[in-house]
């Protein structure tokens, strides 16, 4: 029967009227036009084959590590009991946390790791990792690219889509095929406590751009890429690892400000896309449905307006903002969910804590008549084309001696290095206290013996609410490479509270001082202060309490960088001098001392509004140092 000429003029009706023309819904997401005939061949033949317990399997996502000291043992025979057991097709990477923070592995045990694993499996795994700032999110001795945030200060599409080609180099040599970002949420609240630096910014065109740009490189070297967390979980105050976040705004809020940035992941083909674990009343007035549990969300808006073709896998079930929404008298709560998550439009559910009760749960609603196995076929359809779409069909393993070299090259190195320089962001000199001297401050007639209860004439007080391993060593380095005199006191807030006295006595003793801010970004706590409710925004506790003092006695001769989220000074309106890296990796450290000693000159601009303090777009020119100037002089 010939198709009526209508139905075409239909379907390119409803592809403009969600806002993309017919060539881009056709490139959206993981299609098998972009599979080669062996790649089609190899998908048909293992859908034909596989059992319904075996295709379930394909659509549950479990946790790994790169850092197994033992394949014996027992924590890694259990992952490859479940693996067997369950078919698993996916695997995310998690990180093992010591007393200083998260264990990052070498490429080489990350390499080895992916490979046991891949030969451990029936089937390619697909083994993807959180790699927002690279693969320095995972492992150790790479580029050390700072966060999200950062690459919103420069704003300049071709610097991420250069991160992200490297990004995928790097991740493909160590075995990792895809990577779960670029974050596409748009961090328009300053009190935000989970995406907050892993946003470009709180612009939904400019998020739009860089996402975008984050595609087109991660597909220059093979890396499948994830935009999340749709509809978008920037404005929302509530971390949904610990409770039910809701997305207040109204339809025309999210077509104007959350949707934007995963249409332009879509309209560039992003492979994939995460469902947040939050309530979005104006998409979903049901209150006992979720984002990831919506159908209204995921299929009528993802997929129908939005025209995504690709896989969509749910945030961890682990999560509370989604475990909450259910009782667990009714049932297993994951398992449920791991149903819901399905029946509304998922195709991979990633951690299952109940495992069994989750595999179980949906296949007894398959043969039940509940799900449909022709909507298991579609899911399983999409992950064996991501699989074969990077070649697991024909080689699932790596080289071993590659991945040390690929993810150690000195040019990658010195671009994450000028990546951060770029970033660095002045936001307030009112004391006019920069550029800071590099001479030593014997030379400014500073006392030559600095400590902790003398003072100095630089007091340098790196502070944190826990420190992670070797935070503030580049700091320090290269301080002292300028200023040797300059007294630096470390202020673990876990360790540390009774140091507060002595500190503040080398405050009051010091010429300048100068704090460094580690924040990471966390929910904004409001405390009493004094008998008045204050709210902390990222650092709160005994560092909270020292940063208060420290500005309150001596804020007309402090400077303050924020290592880490730019809303500090939400806190602390009275801060006079004010830097903002949006990160806390080695290369941030020594881009921020660069920048107080006048030797950086970017046009690095504040990617999201301080309220009351700076709006989105603002910067202050920096400084220079009198000898720096005269050679620019000279130069034009």
């Amino acid at each position: 029967m010939r198709v009526p000429p209508i139905r075409p003029l239909l379907i390119l009706a409803f592809v403009v009227s969600s806002g993309m023309s017919t060539t881009n819904a056709q490139k959206s997401g993981v299609d098998s036009n972009r599979l080669s005939s062996q790649g089609q061949a190899w998908l048909e033949e293992t859908l034909s084959r596989l059992s319904l317990e075996e295709k379930v399997g394909q659509m549950l996502q479990l946790r790994f590590y790169l850092d197994y000291k033992d394949f014996d043992g027992g924590e890694y025979k259990v992952l490859r009991e479940q693996i067997k057991k369950y078919h698993i097709g996916s695997l995310v990477c998690g990180m093992h946390f010591g007393s200083s923070g998260p264990i990052r592995s070498s490429a080489i045990d990350a390499a080895n790791a992916a490979n046991r694993l891949q030969a451990d499996s029936k089937l390619p795994l697909l083994l993807a990792a959180d790699l927002e700032r690279g693969v320095a999110s995972r492992l150790h001795d790479v580029p050390p690219f700072p966060w999200p945030m950062a690459f919103g200060a420069v704003d300049d599409s071709k610097t991420v889509e250069q991160f992200a080609t490297i990004t995928a180099e790097e991740a493909r040599a160590v075995g990792i095929q895809w990577a779960l970002a670029p974050v596409a949420d748009v961090n328009n609240n300053p009190a935000n406590p989970i995406i907050n630096t892993r946003s470009f910014g709180e612009n939904p065109e400019r998020v739009g751009a860089l996402v975008a740009a984050f595609v087109r490189g991660a597909h220059n070297k093979g890396l499948l890429v994830t935009a999340k967390h749709f509809p978008g979980n920037g404005d929302t105050v509530i971390d949904s690892h610990h409770d039910v976040a809701i997305v207040q705004g109204d339809l025309d809020h999210l077509k104007a400000i959350e949707l934007p940035p995963f249409q332009s992941a879509i309209d560039f083909g992003v492979d994939s896309i995460m469902s947040a674990h939050v309530k979005v009343p104006a998409l979903e007035p049901d209150p006992g449905r979720i984002a990831t549990t919506s159908p209204k969300i995921l299929d009528q808006v993802l997929r129908k307006q939005l025209g995504f073709k690709g896989l969509v896998l749910t945030d961890a079930l682990e999560m509370q903002g989604l475990t909450k929404m259910y009782d667990p008298r009714k049932g297993s709560p994951t398992a449920l969910a791991a149903v819901d998550a399905i029946k509304a439009g998922n195709d991979v559910i990633m951690i299952p804590t109940d495992l069994d009760g989750a595999f179980r749960a949906i296949v007894a609603a398959v043969r039940s008549g509940e799900i449909p196995e022709s909507r298991i076929d579609r899911s399983v359809r999409r992950i064996l084309e991501m699989k074969a779409s990077v070649g697991l069909n024909v080689n699932r393993f790596v080289d071993l001696h590659h991945a040390s070299e690929t993810t150690s090259k000195p040019e990658d190195m010195a671009f994450a290095q000028h990546v951060a320089d770029e970033a660095v962001t002045l936001v307030r000199d009112d004391i006019s206290i920069l550029p800071l001297r590099a001479e030593g401050t014997r030379k400014q007639g500073f006392p030559s013996q600095p400590d902790a209860k003398s003072g100095s004439g630089l007091l340098v007080v790196l502070m944190a609410e826990a420190f992670e391993r070797d935070a503030g060593k580049d700091f320090e380095r290269e301080l002292k490479a300028r200023c040797p005199d300059a007294n630096v006191i470390y202020f673990d807030g876990r360790i540390a509270s009774n140091r507060i006295p002595e500190i503040l006595q080398a405050v009051a003793q010091s010429e300048r001082v100068l704090v460094g801010a580690y924040v990471i970004h966390r929910a904004a706590q409001q405390v009493m202060v004094d008998g008045m409710p204050k709210t902390y925004f990222g650092m709160a506790g005994p560092s909270g309490k020292l940063l208060q003092e420290i500005i309150s006695v001596a804020s007309d001769k402090t400077a303050v960088v924020s290592l880490g989220s730019p809303y500090l000074i939400e806190s602390l309106p009275q801060i006079k001098t004010y830097i903002c890296t949006y990160a806390m990796t080695s290369a941030s450290e020594i881009s921020a001392v660069r920048a107080l000693f006048g030797e950086i000159q970017n046009h690095a601009k504040l990617p999201v509004t301080l309220p009351g303090v700076a709006p989105r777009g603002f910067a202050l020119p920096w400084p220079i140092q009198p000898h720096i100037s005269s050679q620019l002089q000279n130069t034009q």
